[in-house]
């Protein structure tokens, strides 16, 4: 793929109240009667547009981006994401739920292949097509040098946005993809609960993937 497809203008962020998706939207009022105080919409992206590295999660946590609206911030994934991205450099500051301005991200953005939080954190697949568009690296990032997918649905939707054989790339947590116009993909197992509690992830595991993603920034 040429270097201009990548680097072409990019369309805007959802409106926190995006309604695209009638079942998301649905939940989404269902989470605003119950807690009025949270967030409870599309979840914009963060970290600087200037950033050489995006990382692409599944979709906002009930009790994590949804309540707080920042990707990964307020529940276990986000714990050991930012965590890691402290370890590694991506990051400075500290990271608290409850002065998420105490954390700054290096050279990195963070953003979800769905925008709004899911029921029982399981998009469908017409919910992962119609926020693609948001989700796509296209010209809103346009120092981009790395990717890192964290989970399946992750490295799909990547790869879709730049129209690439999911054959030529599989998924397997430590991967590492070389894609057009010099882009290098990693892919990690989703940092969730369930992958640490099971032991499928562990944090040396993740530890690993970031920051092979990190060094990859200085090439």
């Amino acid at each position: 793929m040429p270097l201009a497809d990548i680097a072409s203008p990019a369309p805007a962020e959802p409106a926190p109240d995006c309604a695209l998706c009638p079942r998301l939207v649905a939940f989404r009022r269902d989470n605003e009667a119950a807690h009025p105080d949270w967030f409870n919409g599309a979840v914009p992206s963060f970290g600087p547009e200037t950033a050489a590295l995006l990382i692409v999660g599944l979709a906002p946590g009930l009790r994590g981006a949804n309540r707080t609206g920042r990707p990964f911030l307020g529940d276990h994934a986000g714990e050991l994401l930012y965590r890691t991205l402290l370890k590694t450099g991506l990051a400075h500051g500290t990271h608290d739920v409850d002065a998420p301005e105490a954390l700054e991200l290096v050279d990195c953005m963070i953003t979800n292949a769905v925008r709004c939080v899911p029921p029982q954190n399981k998009p469908k697949p017409d919910e992962i097509a119609a926020a693609a568009p948001f989700s796509s690296p296209h010209g809103g990032v346009p120092n981009l040098r790395t990717l890192l997918a964290i989970g399946r649905i992750a490295h799909d939707s990547i790869l879709e946005t730049f129209q690439l054989r999911k054959r030529d790339f599989p998924f397997a947590h430590g991967a590492r993809h070389d894609l057009p116009a010099g882009l290098i993909l990693f892919d990690s197992y989703h940092c969730s609960r369930q992958n640490t509690n099971t032991g499928r992830l562990t944090t040396p595991m993740f530890e690993a993937v970031v920051g092979a993603a990190a060094e990859s920034l200085a090439r």
